[in-house]
């Protein structure tokens, strides 16, 4: 999995990443809110962030508020802050955070975190894919496809128990087409003419 470090501090950043990269992740790292924001927007975006609260341009608070209002996948959030009390927990987690550590962190908790929100990643992918296909399958349900067998005398349709039936029958049942009944322009001649 991809995961972003925004972090303004070098060294911050350093511990961060020198916590995650034994586990094999693809990291990236940004050094101020804006970068941080590009990287959540780019093509291959990163499935979790571990953002620090304070930072020039955007703050990592206005990230989880962006994140969720304006990306359609948002990656799960991590606030990383040495901001510690109730209130400020209650302020990150209503801007949109996933989860809350207090620097100074220890590794193996923020490993952990990262796994389960790895986890819950993995979870909504899953499930957008299978949201997906059901999307499609419903999309093809009502939908006529393949070799449809007509009577060559009386118009009939060879259904799938093997019956035959009115054409018009056949198409209502299997698509969302309505049959309306009319004259076209050459049966009506042929009627004035005595052709039929």
């Amino acid at each position: 999995m991809k995961i972003l470090i925004a972090d303004d501090d070098p060294l911050n950043r350093r511990v961060v990443y020198a916590a995650l990269a034994p586990d094999g992740h693809e990291i990236v790292q940004a050094d101020d809110g804006e970068a941080a924001w590009q990287a959540l927007q780019a093509p291959e975006a990163p499935s979790l962030a571990v953002l620090d609260w304070l930072m020039p341009h955007k703050t990592g608070l206005e990230l989880c508020r962006l994140a969720r209002a304006g990306l359609s996948a948002a990656p799960y959030l991590i606030l990383l802050t040495s901001k510690r009390e109730h209130a400020d927990i209650v302020t990150a987690l209503n801007a949109g955070a996933d989860d809350y550590i207090v620097k100074p962190f220890d590794a193996a908790e923020l490993r952990a975190r990262v796994g389960v929100g790895l986890r819950i990643v993995t979870l909504q992918q899953a499930l957008a894919a299978r949201v997906g296909e059901l999307e499609l399958a419903l999309a093809n349900i009502k939908q006529l496809r393949g070799l449809l067998p007509v009577c060559a005398w009386c118009r009939r349709v060879r259904n799938d128990a093997d019956y035959w039936q009115q054409i018009e029958v056949y198409i209502t049942e299997h698509s969302d087409a309505q049959i309306s009944h009319g004259i076209c322009p050459d049966c009506a001649l042929n009627v004035e003419q005595g052709g039929l």
